[in-house]
């Protein structure tokens, strides 16, 4: 048995009774998270672009499209709340990297086939847990050259995981399974020209809800017969080798049903890529120890990841998602903003002309002993004040990460400054009450119908 094989039996053999406690805490703390997250991104107007052209078609179905107040078919579902989840650098990751987004790859797509299927709310855990455990070997089992090469890593895995949390609540058999995988590594795509382009750039908002719907949409196929390569995570030709210049093979099924990749979720508290919450942490650490104002400011120097000089040492963005993307633009915001509140990040700060004269301070190298060391998304800020004073702090750990995590009332905090001009207040706690009490609910659709936006 291959290892495709071998995660295809996990995924349809796991049962409620076989997760640990901690596993579905972090798994409902993840889903509270993606609701709300993806409540806030459906305001945006690249998830209104998609929401009103999956309206537009007039599939009906049981799915609910978020903020939308209708109802699609499980992969038009998933195509626009996977937009939405992705619409703000809001959503929840995979910590250390591996190019995953559990939230929108695995619970939205389980989400909507819950609903289409009218399952119970153990089955939708178990349906995510499952994907999360299959998308985040993938993940972390092709390695970082994916995005060295140029790919966008989560608009590849992101296939997987949709694959199987929409197979595990269609009643997969293990080959059926193995058919989804095989189908969805054939759906897998999107470039990272996105940060280098001087137009365009929204598409990074399209590609976790298209990798999702690509997932969702094999796992159909899959149900009437389609087949697809039983070897395409390990073969010659399949996913881990063809993207990966070094891919890590045996972690595909490394302690597999003994160790939850779940438990490596990360809930964000910034509105901009998860590279640069370590900096921005470690810049406030130390404006609060020493007690500087942006004006005596000489120089900051960003020490992390190779990847913070390849992809993020953006210094002129062109628009709002560059400018998330882009850690001279998001240190010199948090120095004037509220960094945690998701509105201090819109189309004005581009022109402020503060943050970018402060952009221009900022200096980016890779640190040798972060890289050695393989503290994965860690930074190292040091501050050149005006009076000649030096000040410089590590920040391995940065909160919301698996060992420092936000607790569940920092996480329903997050979740009610999201949708506070969307629900109720009522309608948030019964919100939160649902899916604390998510093995007791009997049909998953009732958390759709308490999403219902109102005017």
């Amino acid at each position: 048995m291959n290892a495709t094989q071998r995660l295809a039996r996990f995924a349809v053999d796991l049962n409620y009774r076989g997760i640990p406690a901690e596993v579905i805490d972090r798994a409902k703390a993840c889903i509270i998270d993606t609701l709300a997250v993806s409540l806030y991104g459906s305001t945006k107007p690249w998830s209104r672009t998609v929401s009103g052209m999956v309206r537009d078609l007039g599939i009906r179905g049981r799915s609910t499209v978020l903020g939308g107040n209708f109802k699609s078919q499980p992969a038009q579902a998933t195509l626009a709340n996977g937009v939405m989840a992705h619409a703000f650098e809001l959503d929840n990751v995979r910590q250390p990297g591996s190019g995953v987004h559990p939230g929108a790859t695995a619970f939205v797509p389980a989400f909507a086939m819950a609903e289409e299927k009218k399952a119970d709310g153990k089955a939708l855990l178990v349906a995510f847990v499952a994907a999360c455990e299959v998308v985040s070997r993938i993940g972390v089992a092709a390695g970082n050259s994916v995005e060295h090469k140029g790919f966008h890593a989560p608009a590849l895995t992101g296939t997987f995981g949709g694959a199987v949390a929409a197979g595990r609540l269609l009643g997969f058999k293990e080959h059926q399974m193995v058919n989804a995988l095989g189908i969805a590594g054939s759906y897998s795509g999107g470039l990272i020209e996105f940060s280098r382009c001087q137009e365009g750039a929204m598409i990074k908002r399209l590609h976790l809800g298209k990798a999702a719907e690509g997932g969702v949409t094999a796992a159909l196929l899959a149900s009437r017969g389609f087949a697809g390569p039983e070897s395409v995570l390990e073969g010659k030709f399949g996913f881990c080798r063809t993207f990966s210049d070094a891919p890590k093979l045996s972690y595909l099924t490394h302690r597999l049903g003994g160790e939850f990749e779940t438990l490596n979720i990360c809930i964000k508290r910034c509105a901009c890529h998860i590279n640069a919450h370590a900096p921005i942490e470690a810049l406030q650490k130390l404006r609060e120890e020493i007690g500087f104002e942006p004006q005596d400011i000489r120089e900051i120097v960003v020490g992390g990841i190779e990847k913070l000089v390849t992809h993020h040492a953006i210094y002129q963005p062109q628009d709002l998602m560059m400018a998330q993307y882009s850690i001279p633009f998001c240190i010199a915001l948090s120095l004037y903003f509220d960094p945690t509140e998701p509105d201090s990040f819109n189309e004005q700060k581009l022109k402020d002309k503060d943050i970018l004269a402060m952009m221009r301070k900022v200096r980016l190298h890779t640190d040798r002993e972060i890289e050695e060391k393989g503290w994965d998304r860690a930074a190292r800020v040091t501050v050149n004040l005006k009076n000649k004073q030096r000040h410089s702090t590590l920040v391995i750990r940065f909160k919301g990460t698996p060992q420092n995590p936000l607790s569940a009332t920092e996480v329903e905090d997050k979740a009610r400054k999201l949708t506070r001009a969307m629900l109720t207040e009522r309608q948030r706690e019964r919100m939160f009450e649902a899916v604390h009490r998510l093995e007791k609910i009997a049909d998953v659709s009732r958390i759709g119908d308490l999403m219902r936006v109102e005017g």
